[in-house]
């Protein structure tokens, strides 16, 4: 029996040591925002079901992420297993070989039930090429106090117009609470997005239909102008540094009367653990100006896998438990319903306890209503909601919201951003040969 015991104890070590030397780990980039910082809390749900994979995070803030994954996969460095890429980057990045398909996610996954809107945008000729984490419109976060000693009522579909006017009534800066929030800080991403989902309901455009910069025409210049004018008037200081954290960060302390910003916001500011005014916020659709199109976007944060990685296996392996039904659970199991990632799969919003969570008709209904192939008044060469679904965008955009940032800071002019803009966008045009 000792003898018998021995070789057991013996053949166990060996066991634990193959499985050392065998066990993978797997580096992961991917966004500072909240839910992303969950789900780090939870991986060890994944790790003890899969005991041969390691995990590595590399958590970086938004405009960083994207420029360290896009200079990583496009010079194949392979530093990453995982990357958390968004709806912009997937089918270029796809067309261009760089990321391994999901189409084997494993019996359970059911790659059929995510949203038809997000699961489009994340494919190519019907191949998912990343798994979304969270899907995210716009819409409008608002204080009912404050709207209510301003003596109005948010519509559920409300105009600019209408967003101005409360605004500039709930603002009392002496009290540094300021009627509106919305993103100033730079980037193609961050202020870009707002701004280009903003233009498209004010009838402006990126280019017409032969791919001429649209930014010499008045559409522009209301928008530009209209954003700038609000924030002055309405805004928190310091907004041409804030992004979706800053913003939400004032909102949660009670400084914002409204944010309008993505819909996967509204679990963090009805919080009541870190939220002031939880039990105060009302939602609403993101504006429109009567034109036919709402300031919304469309948006996923995804999990996607470079086609440079050496553990592909074990990279699907926990993209498919990332972003599975039985995640959707697990957060609602320890973080409650409210805290589920929003936006990925109809069994979410057919499921009973979710449809009792105050925003979650509201983010679908936004969700549902942006239309990235025919996101602006008068049509259109590109598709995207808040960007344009071609490899220059992004440096692009970049460039010009560095431009706008700096009309907001009142370093420049609306005119001279706009004319920098279109000076910007004619020579990155006349280099991608979309233009003679």
């Amino acid at each position: 029996m000792k003898l018998n015991a021995g070789i057991l104890t013996g053949a166990t070590a060996l066991t634990f040591l193959a499985t050392a030397v065998c066990a993978e780990t797997l580096t992961i980039a991917t966004v500072n925002n909240g839910d992303m910082v969950r789900m780090q809390k939870l991986t060890n749900d994944f790790t003890s079901k899969n005991p041969g994979i390691d995990l590595e995070w590399v958590t970086l803030e938004e405009n960083v992420l994207r420029q360290r994954v896009t200079t990583d996969i496009a010079t194949k460095g392979g530093q990453y297993d995982v990357m958390t890429i968004g709806t912009y980057e997937v089918p270029i990045w796809a067309k261009q070989d760089w990321l391994i398909a999901l189409n084997d996610m494993g019996k359970d996954y059911d790659a059929d039930d995510i949203i038809p809107a997000i699961r489009d945008g994340l494919s190519v000729d019907g191949t998912l090429f990343a798994a979304p984490f969270y899907g995210e419109s716009s819409m409008v976060m608002y204080r009912k106090d404050l709207m209510d000693d301003a003596g109005l009522e948010m519509p559920d579909a409300p105009s600019w117009e209408f967003i101005a006017n409360a605004a500039r009534e709930m603002t009392d800066k002496d009290a540094e609470v300021y009627g509106i929030c919305l993103r100033g800080k730079a980037g193609w991403g961050e202020n870009m997005a707002l701004l280009t989902a903003t233009a498209n309901s004010f009838g402006a455009r990126w280019f017409d239909m032969d791919w001429k910069p649209q930014f010499d025409t008045k559409p522009w210049k209301d928008t530009l102008d209209f954003y700038i004018d609000l924030m002055n008037d309405a805004g928190p200081p310091g907004a041409p540094s804030n992004g979706f954290n800053e913003n939400l960060s004032l909102f949660q302390s009670g400084k914002c009367g409204m944010w309008i910003d993505a819909t996967v916001a509204a679990s963090f500011v009805t919080n009541p653990k870190d939220s002031k005014v939880a039990d105060k916020v009302g939602f609403a659709l993101a504006p429109d100006n009567g034109l036919g199109k709402r300031g919304n976007w469309l948006w996923a944060w995804s999990l996607a896998i470079p086609s440079g990685t050496e553990k592909a296996e074990a990279a699907k392996k926990f993209v498919a438990w990332a972003t599975s039904k039985e995640y959707l659970a697990l957060v609602a199991e320890n973080e409650g319903w409210a805290n589920v990632p929003p936006g990925t799969r109809t069994s979410l919003y057919e499921n009973p306890e979710y449809a009792k969570v105050p925003f979650a008709k509201m983010t679908l209904e936004s969700i549902n209503s942006a239309d990235p192939t025919k996101p602006t008044v008068d049509p259109v060469p590109y598709v995207g909601v808040q960007f344009v679904a071609i490899p220059e965008f992004q440096g692009l955009a970049t460039a010009i919201g560095q431009q706008f940032s700096a009309a907001l800071a009142g370093k420049v002019s609306s005119e001279q951003a706009l004319a920098t803009a279109q000076n910007l966008a004619s020579r990155e045009m006349k280099r991608g040969g979309y233009l003679k």
